[in-house]
């Protein structure tokens, strides 16, 4: 985990599928106005998980007790952003993170399947 304010070329990259949508300059200007917290989650069906933690993109369909259902106002500010699968977490990971910033770790046999060791 780190706390960082995101370079604009990070952000470009990040939501690359988005450049030719209308809001994508509303984006990019509200996610460089301050600061980020950017995290690293693992463990078995992370993906999956993270995602009902999380809740529904649109805080009006997010439920109660998730994190956008609590804490969210309106879509284009719904306050947490995760991967929608492996590969994609794999490719965010290395776009947010150094390498030498992940820590790897063993528990009974669990090991990271996101990043290599």
């Amino acid at each position: 985990m780190k706390m960082l304010q995101v370079p604009k070329s990070v952000l470009a990259e990040h939501y690359h599928d988005l450049q030719k949508k209308p809001f994508y300059p509303a984006l990019i200007s509200y996610m460089s106005s301050g600061p980020v917290v950017a995290m690293v989650w693992e463990g078995p069906n992370v993906v999956c998980t993270s995602r009902a933690m999380i809740g529904h993109t649109d805080s009006a369909e997010a439920a109660p007790g998730t994190i956008r259902g609590d804490f969210s106002v309106h879509i284009s500010r719904n306050v947490i952003h995760a991967s929608d699968s492996v590969d994609g977490a794999q490719r965010e990971i290395q776009l947010w993170f150094q390498s030498n910033e992940l820590v790897d770790w063993a528990d009974e046999g669990h090991r990271s399947s996101l990043y290599p060791a």
